[in-house]
Order: C-alpha cells, then sequence, then structure tokens
C-alpha cells in the first residue's frame, strides 16, 4: 500500500471547498477553505508540492468528476479517491443522527474515511486521453438531443396554443430540417393560407415529400383549415415563440452533427475502436458509447458482475427474515445504463440469437422492457469475454456455443430461417 506523505478530505462547493488537512504520523488537524478559483486551486497544489516535496498526497472527495477533479488529476503526486455522496451520507447519521451538517465536518468525515477505510476505498485512476474525450464527446451529444427534445415539447405545445395544424404539415419530427423550413416560412395560419399552392408543393418536394397523394391531401387540409384562435395578442406572441424555437432548434441541429462528426473522428482513432465497430446494431450512434462504457481499464471490471453491478443493468436482492425482494438497481449512471439498454433493444433487429431470445421471453408473458434488461445483461458478459480477451465479437462462433450447449434458442433461430425461406 503506498505510503502518503498527508491525507486530505476535500468537500468541495460552487464558491469555496472546505479543507481538513492530516500529516502522516500527526493527530492534528489543519482545518482551511479555499476559493473556488483555477488561480486558487492551482496555488494550493503548488503549495502541497512544495510543502511534501513532491510525496504522494491522498485527497478524498465526493463525486468523480467537476472541476476540482480536473484541476488535480494533472498533479502527478496527488492520488484521488472518490467518495460516494450514499456513502459519506450513511458515515455522517452514524456519527451525526441529528443530521447536523455544514462543511468544515463534511471535510473532516471525507478525512475520517479515507485515513480509516482507505482499504475499502478505490483510488481514482482516469481512462486515457482517447477514451476520456470520447466519454465527453458521447454524453455531451446525449445532452444535446435530450435538450432537442425539451425544446421540440416546448414547440408542440406552443403550436398547439394558437396553429395547431402545423404539427401535421411540417412533418413528423418538429426538429427536421423541414419543420424548421416550413415554420420560418408560414409561422401561423393566415401566412400558409396565402402561399400559392404551387409554392406548397415546390416546398414540399424540395424536402423530399414527393408522393403526389400525400401532397395533395396536404394543401386540402390546409384550404379547409380554420384559424383556432385570431386573438392578436395569441398570434402575435405565439409566432415570436415559434420562431425563437425554431432558431434554437436550428442551432443546435448543427451543434449534434458536429459533435457527431467529432465522435466518428475521435472514435476511428481509438485503438480499441474494433472491439465494438461492428457489434450488431451498434452502429455510429452505440459503438462509441460501448467502447466508454467498457474503457481500456481492465482491472475496473475483473469480472462481468463488477460491470453488471455498477451499470445497474443486474437487478438487487434483499432478503430479510423469509421474504425475498429482486428490484431494479436504484443507484446506477443513468447514461450508462441508458447505453446498454437502448443498444440491447436496437440488437433484437440485427442479431438471430437475440431475436430469439425476445421472442422466447415474450411468449412466457414477460414486458418488453424486462426482456431487454434480460437481453442487456446476457450481451454485458459475452462483450466482457471479448472485452478482456480482446477480441472482436463473431455471431457465428456465438451461435456454435448454443450449438454445443443445445440452447432452446436454435430451435427458435432455424423455425426462422425456415418461415423465411
Amino acid at each position: 500500500m503506498t505510503t502518503y506523505a498527508a491525507f486530505i478530505g476535500l468537500d468541495w462547493g460552487d464558491k469555496a471547498h472546505a479543507i481538513a488537512l492530516q500529516v502522516q504520523d500527526s493527530t492534528s488537524i489543519e482545518k482551511s477553505t479555499l476559493t473556488h478559483s483555477a488561480e486558487s486551486l492551482q496555488e494550493w497544489i503548488a503549495l502541497l508540492r512544495q510543502r511534501f516535496e513532491g510525496r504522494p498526497v491522498a485527497i478524498a472527495l465526493e463525486a468523480a468528476h467537476g472541476p476540482v477533479i480536473h484541476a488535480l488529476m494533472e498533479a502527478e503526486f496527488i492520488t484521488l479517491y472518490p467518495i460516494n455522496p450514499k456513502t459519506s451520507a450513511c458515515y455522517r447519521r452514524a456519527f451525526a443522527p441529528s443530521g447536523a451538517k455544514d462543511d468544515v465536518p463534511d471535510a473532516d468525515l471525507l478525512l475520517n474515511l479515507l485515513r480509516q477505510h482507505r482499504d475499502k476505498l478505490t483510488a481514482w485512476a482516469p481512462e486515457d486521453l482517447h477514451t476520456r474525450k470520447l466519454a465527453g464527446l458521447v454524453a455531451a451529444r446525449r445532452q444535446a438531443v435530450d435538450l432537442r427534445t425539451q425544446l421540440s415539447n416546448s414547440l408542440q405545445t406552443l403550436l398547439k396554443s394558437y396553429y395547431p395544424q402545423a404539427s401535421e404539415l411540417c412533418g413528423e419530427d418538429l426538429f427536421s430540417p423541414m419543420a424548421a423550413k416550413f415554420l420560418s416560412k408560414w409561422p401561423d395560419l393566415i401566412r400558409l393560407k396565402a402561399a400559392r399552392p404551387d409554392t406548397l408543393r415546390r416546398f414540399y418536394h424540395a424536402h423530399t415529400v414527393r408522393r403526389a397523394d400525400v401532397i395533395e391531401k396536404r394543401l386540402e387540409r390546409i384550404a379547409s383549415a380554420r384559424a383556432l384562435t385570431t386573438d392578436d395578442a395569441v398570434v402575435t406572441v405565439g409566432v415570436m415563440g415559434c420562431r425563437m424555437l425554431v432558431t434554437q432548434l436550428s442551432t443546435l441541429a448543427r451543434s449534434i452533427k458536429e459533435y457527431e462528426h467529432q465522435i466518428q473522428r475521435c472514435f476511428a482513432e481509438h485503438p480499441e475502436a474494433d472491439l465494438f465497430r461492428h457489434l450488431p446494431g451498434a452502429g455510429k450512434t452505440f459503438a462509441p458509447r460501448l467502447l466508454v462504457a467498457f474503457g481500456t481499464q481492465r482491472d475496473r471490471y475483473p469480472t462481468p458482475n463488477n460491470l453488471l453491478m455498477f451499470s445497474g443493468i443486474a437487478p438487487v436482492t434483499e432478503r430479510s427474515g423469509g421474504r425475498v425482494w429482486v428490484h431494479w438497481r436504484w443507484s446506477a449512471p443513468r447514461f450508462l445504463r441508458q447505453s446498454f439498454h437502448e443498444w440491447a433493444g436496437e440488437s433484437i433487429r440485427h442479431s438471430s440469437w437475440a431475436r430469439a431470445f425476445y421472442s422466447l421471453q415474450k411468449s412466457r408473458g414477460k414486458r418488453h422492457h424486462a426482456i431487454v434488461r434480460s437481453l442487456a445483461f446476457k450481451w454485458i458478459r459475452i462483450l466482457w469475454k471479448c472485452w478482456i480477451d480482446r477480441v472482436p465479437y463473431n455471431e457465428s462462433q456465438y451461435l456454435q456455443c448454443l450449438t454445443r450447449r443445445n440452447s432452446p434458442l436454435l430451435k427458435l433461430i432455424y423455425e426462422k430461417v425456415a418461415s423465411s425461406s
């Protein structure tokens, strides 16, 4: 075990950080606060380096990301021990049943956890630059997509208040380029009804709506449409809000495309991309997310169960007396769990055994999301073996494995093949 020159509990905040420092072989605790700024953090790190002559220093703090982590991770003499907030909360309740809490005691608590229970804590080891960059990109893209959904929902709600016909006339997705152009040209029904039919036909043709019957049906809908309201107070404000949301969605669409371009570029340069590139249904969206989910540090998940539990795909079994309760794992990284769950659902369309597994579970009365979680559970165990051995997944080899085990999935697979031939 590493011998540290000092142990530090750091309770970080938006404006200031509380610090509790204890030098090795000393019983006294030094308490201080640090203003949150890049300059203050860098100056404090330099002081620690000078005071302890570059010898190892251990710092315990809540969470494993944030601006403080970014600053501290660059100091080679500092070892970080991220503490789960639930762990520190339970530890606090054990010694302060009243629930009393303020910043300095939290720093003391983190220091105490580090000194007394370091053997149960895991030192934080950041992934390599390629993986961290890709992780940041896929997470940022997901946040942008979630924001696009929020803005689309807001636009949908706004249109219902003064211009409900727009939703069925400008395409299925309000964040599509066609919807943006449509609402920019005709942000209310009065402007839309003033447009010539030939102008509308050319617009639809230019936006890949080529079926004549579809276009004529929309033109008839426009001709017969009646305004929900002609109240200028409602329509004027609605038009302004519509243009604002359309502008935001258009800007967001360009940003999402740029994220996707950078993700593909970073993924192509990653040394372990081949392990995930050709997974069934992974494609450009899920392959980078799966690579990030596993990472490159094999000692982080020495068994598949480590990843299954960390990701929240494995359920929790609780026992109390004669009662057994199996339930959803409440505390898990949301985006990581979504990545496995969403890809497992997509793999049903691309993998014969995954499709057979889904059909078998469906015939047993299982619900869709429960089946997808079970499928994700199986996929993680398969991919973990490929990841550990650094061998890409091969569907044919896995089907051979099912044959050796005389799996009931084989019958369903052969039935599907026979019915399609």
